[in-house]
């Protein structure tokens, strides 16, 4: 290959003073050949050669570096004697230079001495200077440097650079560049190549506890037991192969096995389950008997339009994933879930700063009177209107609020709002009575926020009754609540806000404890209903369970006589609408009534019988 000097030896200056030598016994007239004293003086193995690449003259330096006698390199072409032709580049550049089109090629290769052993030499070729000025050149000088023992000395280095020391395994450069080299085109782009590539990436469970208990000596005398192992897997799974995995340790417990050219899925998934299977074998380090996992991340994809980077952060993902889902186990990556991902991490990002640019709003599902139809109350909805996904339902969304605190200025916001169009329906129905408003609160509200403060500055600004207030709280944030929210809801309630339990009966159903609550209403979570057994109906989708309303009736009548009122949730045909007004449910909410509609749609509503 063509390139720039790489051993020790000052080339250059060799060929100069050559030169340089040669004109002055010229000029001397010794009769003696040009060249004869400035070859016998170096020490560096030199030949000259012809404009058509013939050797004229060469030393005894070269005639012993190429283990030939001296005599028979006269007459040779020098480009055979060192293997210039045997790329393409090299080639022209020596061509080039013959023609004096080029000042120089310097370049290394690897040459086969007659007695087995290889060696490497750096090849310097350099045009001779005329007999006359100006005139043209007599042909070139090539200089030959065993740099053999240099080239050693930088492969241990390298082999140095690229190991891990703990378990000599590749390390995360050497397994970089592999890696790169494999998504290159011309890797993949061969005959019989099935231009795909996988990888398995994985974590080792447990491990952290074993250095943290018995220190580093042990902890990375498990990590080269844990490498001998993967080593022993990559070679089984490569004895068909022509490339076997590549295994490295990428840094702390973390490992990768790399598959280039893998034919697809279940290779890997095999792969995968003989790593788990050698690895939940017992490790004897130091005299002890240890124990570890690993969780691993699988890709396998085409290799073409696929990046280093873009491919290990589907496998760190995918790893991510087999610890969420329980460690010891392998997990391939799913494009889909993956595209969830990614969508949770943008609204996440961008959820606070949403709530400023007013990208929500409230729909509003309508609460009606079991007895006589009527619309008593709405609950209120928020939606995001969100520029690139479109309309999000709270489920894609509330979750990340309590988890990075946004539901806080989020749920002042739904409660200020709902509030707002409550007494807007009332000065718009004088003549009707008017109906209350649900508002959903997280638990978090409760805790990081002045809840009663919030409600109570928000019913004065906007003038709403607050027993037309009703604020909802699942049944598993409300049972066992002690202290400050417990102190919160009696201050809510004593403000003459009604306190309702979400989804109750999904949860602890510790009705015992509802006496100690200040709350008003329970909402039966829909599962009580969709298990009604329907007379009349195809209930062939739904497994009927009669046991359900015996629970469902025996609820209602409870909280009747600790005074709280009642509504089903999920009511969507007139079956259960009858059945639920015969066992005494006070209110129903469901697509029998109306799906979650505008404030609009509300208005249109009151006053009409369901």
């Amino acid at each position: 290959m063509s390139g720039t000097s790489e051993g020790p030896t000052p080339v250059a200056d060799l060929i100069g003073q050559a030169v340089t030598e040669s004109h002055a016994l010229a000029s001397a007239g010794t009769g003696a050949p040009p060249y004869s004293a400035a070859f016998s003086a170096a020490p560096l193995a030199m030949a000259v050669v012809d404009r058509e690449g013939l050797v004229t003259d060469a030393n005894s330096s070269l005639a012993e570096l190429l283990g030939t006698a001296l005599a028979e390199l006269t007459g040779s072409a020098a480009a055979d004697l060192v293997d210039l032709a045997s790329d393409t580049r090299t080639w022209q550049s020596y061509r080039e230079v013959l023609r004096g089109r080029q000042a120089e090629l310097r370049c290394t290769r690897r040459l086969k001495h007659p007695d087995g052993h290889s060696l490497w030499a750096q090849v310097t070729v350099a045009p001779l200077a005329g007999d006359t000025a100006g005139g043209p050149a007599d042909g070139v000088l090539m200089c030959v440097s065993d740099i053999s023992d240099h080239r050693e000395l930088q492969a241990r280095l390298r082999h140095l650079q690229m190991h891990d020391p703990v378990t000599r395994l590749p390390n995360r450069t050497l397994f970089f560049e592999r890696l790169s080299a494999a998504l290159e085109v011309e890797s993949y782009d061969e005959s019989g190549s099935t231009g795909r590539i996988g990888l398995c990436y994985l974590d080792l469970d447990g491990f952290k506890a074993v250095n943290d208990t018995l220190g580093h000596r042990v902890g990375d005398k498990l990590l080269a037991a844990v490498a001998e192992r993967l080593t022993r897997c990559a070679e089984q799974a490569g004895h068909t192969r022509t490339i076997p995995p590549l295994v490295a340790r990428l840094g702390g417990d973390e490992f990768a096995l790399l598959v280039e050219d893998s034919t697809g899925t279940d290779q890997l998934a095999d792969l995968a389950e003989s790593v788990l299977a050698a690895l939940r074998e017992p490790f004897d380090v130091s005299g002890r008997r240890l124990s570890v996992s690993a969780s691993i991340g699988v890709v396998e994809r085409q290799a073409a339009g696929t990046g280093p980077t873009a491919l290990m952060q589907a496998a760190d993902t995918t790893l991510y994933w087999a610890k969420a889902d329980g460690k010891d186990r392998w997990t391939l990556f799913d494009p889909e879930r993956n595209a969830h991902l990614v969508t949770r991490q943008a609204l996440a990002a961008t959820l606070r700063a949403a709530i400023g640019r007013g990208e929500f709003a409230l729909e509003y599902q309508p609460l009606v009177s079991m007895e006589d139809g009527r619309l008593r109350g709405v609950e209120a909805l928020v939606r995001w209107n969100h520029p690139q996904f479109g309309v999000l339902a709270p489920n894609r969304f509330i979750g990340l609020a309590e988890e990075d605190g946004s539901i806080v200025p989020l749920g002042r916001w739904v409660l200020a709002t709902a509030c707002r169009q409550a007494v807007a329906w009332q000065a718009a129905h004088p003549g009707e009575p008017p109906i209350f408003v649900s508002v959903n609160v997280a638990v978090r509200q409760v805790w990081d926020s002045d809840l009663v403060t919030d409600v109570a500055r928000i019913l004065d600004e906007t003038r709403l009754a607050p027993q037309l207030l009703q604020l909802e709280l699942t049944e598993s944030a409300v049972m066992g609540s002690a202290g400050r929210p417990l102190e919160d809801l009696q201050a809510l309630s004593d403000m003459g806000v009604r306190i309702a339990i979400d989804d109750f009966g999904t949860g602890y159903s510790n009705l015992a404890y509802l006496t100690r609550l200040p709350v008003s209403v329970l909402k039966l979570d829909g599962a009580f209903v969709r298990g009604f057994q329907y007379e009349g109906e195809d209930t062939a989708s739904v497994a009927p369970n009669p046991a359900d309303e015996v629970v469902v009736e025996a609820m209602i009548q409870l909280a009747h006589r600790l005074g709280l009122t009642v509504t089903a949730e999920c009511v969507e045909t007139l079956a259960q609408a009858s059945r639920l007004r015969r066992i005494g449910c006070d209110t129903g909410q469901g697509w029998l009534y109306s799906r979650p509609v505008s404030p609009d749609r509300i208005s249109e509503l009151m006053g009409v019988r369901a």
